[in-house]
Parts: C-alpha cells; structure tokens; sequence
C-alpha cells in the first residue's frame, strides 16, 4: 500500500498513457478503417464484399457498383443474409463513417473476421474520383 501511495503519480500516467494508446482502436470501433485507394485494392484482389449502410434514399443517390445495401437500423434483422460472407473480406460504408463504424461492430460481433471500413466513407470515394452507380 506505500508503494502505491509514493508513486500515485507514475501510476497515474501509466493508466493514462495506456488508455491515450488504445484510445483509437476503441473509439473506431470493429475493424480497421482504409483509404478509398486501399479498398479498390481490396475490393479487386480479394473480392471483398461491398456493404452499405446508409439509407435508402443515399443508395439510390449513388452506391459503389455491386454494393450489397443494408440500412444499418435494419442490419441486425438481416445479418443472416451476410453470413455466408464470414470468412471473405467485407468492405462497410456509410456516408461518412460513423454507421460503418457501429455496422463493423456488429459484424464483428457475429464472427465475421475480415471486417474493414472506408475511411471518410462514400464522400472519400467521390473525393478519389471513383466511380458510383446511380438508383
């Protein structure tokens, strides 16, 4: 208990360091975040599986060719039709990032292992210059 109470200060930046570091990889949630270069890398060679979350009326706005489209409110009700996908790499994707971020915890949740997420979402992609597919 002495040594605790001589040394609080270096235990306390120890505890704060430690969670300074893992910070990211909690606040981004289940998996990792990739650059739109990086997912066309992703999507060509491994065959990754397109998932976007966004709504419906973004999907018909302009998705990314052979997208499978599942709202994140109604991916828990459907997560079965992606099952199939588990051991394939799945690219997810919203608007800007945030529903990819919370649909990659689901599908992480339910076993999926290869589980990555645009970074900056569908505006990243259109900031590339990458194509969309419209309706």
């Amino acid at each position: 208990m002495e040594f605790f109470a001589n040394n609080a200060l270096w235990i306390g930046l120890a505890i704060g360091s430690g969670i300074m570091l893992v910070w990211p990889t909690i606040k981004r949630g289940a998996g990792a975040a990739i650059s739109a270069s990086d997912a066309v890398i992703l999507i060509n060679r491994s065959h990754a599986v397109v998932l976007d979350v966004r709504d419906d009326a973004e999907f018909a706005a302009g998705h990314i060719a052979e997208a499978k489209h599942i709202p994140l409110s109604q991916l828990p009700e459907r997560i079965k039709e992606l099952n199939k996908f588990k051991e394939r790499p799945v690219l997810v994707y919203c608007e800007s990032g945030a529903r990819a971020s919370k649909a990659a915890a689901i599908l992480a949740k339910n076993e999926f292992k290869q589980v990555q997420q645009l970074q900056g979402g569908i505006r990243a992609w259109q900031d590339a210059k990458l194509p969309l597919v419209k309706g």
